[in-house]
């Protein structure tokens, strides 16, 4: 190679390292990028109605603000009570689960076929590295509170920036790819623009669906903590496979120390309502969204955990869309199809 394309071949790769140096701070630009997607939506929504676009920006922001308000004053104390209340059942649930390994031990005699259950020692053995993972990593996340609050307002300050002028941050993301293709990556980036929008409006009527149902279900059934049980399984909702199979964990234990048979009745009902969604209400509101296979979703969500950490799992999904859709129209229709034609 000619010393061009040597210098060509140290800048790309040296650009890669960079890079993969500021991962966490690109990861933090993509989810205002998200945020102001979703604002961006509704903005083009208020101007239908004729209202002028920075009006219809501080529309949004005051409503914003006013709704964070009114939850953090409605919602947000109640949930704390009884999410509060709910970590001072673990004890409480742990000895109940205790007691019944002991009972079931004493009974074994009787059935001889079956296995022998583990000892407490032997689940505390097992238990141990993985509980030490999980509060070292949860030690990681939130030691650092100052950290955290700078980030959301980078954040937050990003996403106002974008939606406020969209088209420069567009022009100078675009001003990355050669002439020759700034028309086809604007393209690109308006099909990307529509499945990260589709896919936010569809989870978030998902999510709200998911903890709507499941507190009337366990209202019904009248378990403890309905509100801090609710909001979980809408907010989990958002991490697929994950998120439902964590959320029903957190009823299952008021159950267990309350009334045994309610165990069944929450396990149904949860059922019932991942089925309705996962077969009715996702395949209705997400029509247009960009499709997933379940196996590409797992994956998704173990690569960017494994990348990004525990912001990365969360935004799987988005990350998974937008990268679903260059790869379809780089890859795919720029780079693989024409070779029919050329051959």
């Amino acid at each position: 190679m000619n010393l061009g394309k040597w210098l060509g071949l140290s800048s790309f790769i040296i650009s890669c390292y960079i890079l993969w140096e500021i991962r966490q701070v690109l990861l933090l630009v993509f989810t205002a990028i998200v945020f102001a997607t979703a604002l961006n939506r509704l903005v083009k929504w208020l101007k239908k109605f004729k209202i002028r676009r920075n009006f219809a920006i501080v529309i949004i922001v005051i409503g914003i603000i006013f709704l964070s308000i009114l939850f953090g004053w409605l919602v947000v104390p109640p949930f704390l009570d009884q999410f509060q209340k709910l970590l001072a059942l673990f004890p409480n649930v742990w000895e109940r689960l205790r007691t019944n390994l002991i009972l079931l031990s004493e009974t074994q005699s009787r059935f001889d076929w079956l296995p022998p259950p583990p000892s407490l020692n032997d689940l505390l053995t097992r238990l141990q590295p993985l509980l030490t993972d999980i509060f070292a990593n949860f030690f990681t996340v939130f030691s650092n509170s100052l950290l955290i609050i700078l980030q959301l307002i980078f954040i937050y300050f990003l996403t106002i920036t974008m939606v406020m002028a969209p088209k420069k941050y567009r022009y100078l993301f675009l001003k990355l790819f050669p002439s020759f293709y700034r028309k086809r990556g604007e393209e690109i980036l308006t099909l990307s623009e529509v499945a990260l929008g589709n896919w936010l409006t569809g989870v978030t009527i998902n999510c709200l669906f998911i903890g709507t149902l499941s507190g009337l279900g366990l209202l019904v059934l009248q378990v403890k903590l309905v509100l801090v049980h609710a909001l979980l399984a809408g907010l989990l909702n958002f991490i697929p496979n994950v998120g439902p199979a964590t959320s029903v964990v957190f009823p299952l234990m008021v159950a267990l120390l309350d009334e045994p048979w309610k165990i069944w009745a929450i396990l149904i009902w949860y059922f019932i309502i991942q089925n309705i969604e996962s077969y009715w209400l996702t395949p209705t509101v997400m029509a247009k969204q960009v499709s997933l296979l379940p196996a590409v979703t797992l994956m998704a969500q173990i690569f960017f955990a494994r990348t990004f950490g525990i912001l990365g799992l969360l935004l799987a999904l988005p990350l998974a869309v937008v990268a679903k859709t260059w790869i379809e129209e780089v890859l795919f229709k720029d780079i693989l199809d024409p070779w029919d034609s050329i051959v």
